[in-house]
Parts: structure tokens; sequence; C-alpha cells
């Protein structure tokens, strides 16, 4: 029996075996990759925290060693951070998270343990940035750079200082806003206090001196 190529019912038998031949190879696809992409979000979130301590520029190989070598998984209740020592000094990195003009951003920023108050570096990232403006948290290791030395309070307050401002008035706290990306660097103003808000910092600073005691 000769089939009709051109019937209707030979043609969606045609495009159901296709559709389920093309939705096989892709699951079987996913499924083979996924181990080694999974493999890649780690690695490059490893990164990011090395960029934050201004530890930039390594190979995957290096990434992966030093990243083994200075920083260690903590937590407090709920809340995730990393208790690094880098040259011999112990700094804190706290994950970042937050909204910009067209996306996600988020970041990592490493505070001093000494006195839990000082920025020794901050690495950010976006997921949709405008390229030249909001992207530019990402891309201008220069504009990141100017968070470090900075200060998380003021004075004696317990209340999240450090921002990004488009107008700098504390100059102790606040770093320059992104030009022409006024409501990005908006996002990653609020990103900082209300991250940064969400931790005990008197608690992690205990936690952190004495594991190092140990």
């Amino acid at each position: 029996m000769k089939l009709n190529t051109n019937s209707n019912s030979y043609t969606m038998v045609y495009s159901i075996v296709l559709v389920v031949i093309v939705s096989f190879l892709l699951a079987f696809v996913y499924v083979a990759l996924k181990p080694q992409q999974d493999k890649n979000v780690a690695l490059d979130q490893k990164k990011q925290i090395l960029n934050s301590l201004n530890l930039r520029g390594l190979s995957d190989a290096e990434a992966e060693a030093t990243y083994n070598k200075v920083v260690r998984e903590d937590s407090i209740g709920n809340k995730h951070y990393y208790n690094c020592l880098v040259k011999g000094q112990r700094v804190v990195v706290f994950p970042l998270k937050g909204m910009g003009l067209w996306g996600g951003i988020s970041g990592f920023i490493a505070v001093n343990a000494s006195d839990m108050n000082t920025v020794y570096g901050v690495y950010f990232n976006h997921e949709s940035e405008t390229a030249g403006l909001g992207a530019e948290i990402k891309d201008n290791v220069q504009w990141q750079q100017k968070f470090i030395g900075k200060k998380l309070h003021q004075g004696g307050s317990k209340q999240i200082a450090l921002g990004v401002k488009k107008k700098v008035d504390d100059k102790a706290t606040q770093v320059d806003a992104v030009t022409g990306a006024t409501l990005t660097s908006n996002g990653v103003d609020a990103m900082l206090k209300t991250c940064l808000s969400e931790y005990n910092l008197d608690a992690v600073s205990k936690a952190v001196q004495l594991s190092a005691s140990k």
C-alpha cells in the first residue's frame, strides 16, 4: 500500500515523530552535558569570589586551587558567607543579590574580619544590563576598586552606610555612581544595604574569630 505523502494524516504523523525524536535528542544532550554545565557554573562562582578578594585573572586550574586554599564556606543559620585567609589576612565574603534596570544583579563583597567594617574588595555581576552603561558594574574593574577601603558603617551606627551615590557626600562610605547608569547604580546601592543588613555582623565576627583560633 502506497503512502499518500500529501495527506493531512501523513503530515501530522510525520510531525509528531519528528518532534519526539528531536525532544529525545535534546533531553539526551541536556543530561549528558549537565554535569559539565554545573561544574562550569560552580567554577564561575568561585572566580567571582576570588575577584572580590582581588585575586583576578586566574586560569581555571589556578582558580580552583586558590579557592580551595584560601576560601572556606560557612554559615550562621541559613545565611551563607565565606571565611577566607588571603596573604595572612582574615577576610569575610558576603554574597549579594538585587535588581538592576533590566534584570537581576549580583556579586560578592569582601570585608576585613579584623573590624568587620572595612571593604577589602568587591565584584559585581549582572544578567542583562546595557553594555557600556549598566554593564560597567561588571566590566569596569577600576570602578569596583573604588570600594576598597570604604566603610560599611558610619560612626557607631549599625545601619549599613556603604553605598553608591550620584553625588557623593561621604567619601568614607560612598562610591560615585556609574556614569549614565543611574538606575543600575541605585540597584547596587539597594543591594548592598539590603543584603548586608540581613547579616548579624557581630555574630559573624565572633564565629570567624573562633574558627581562626582552632
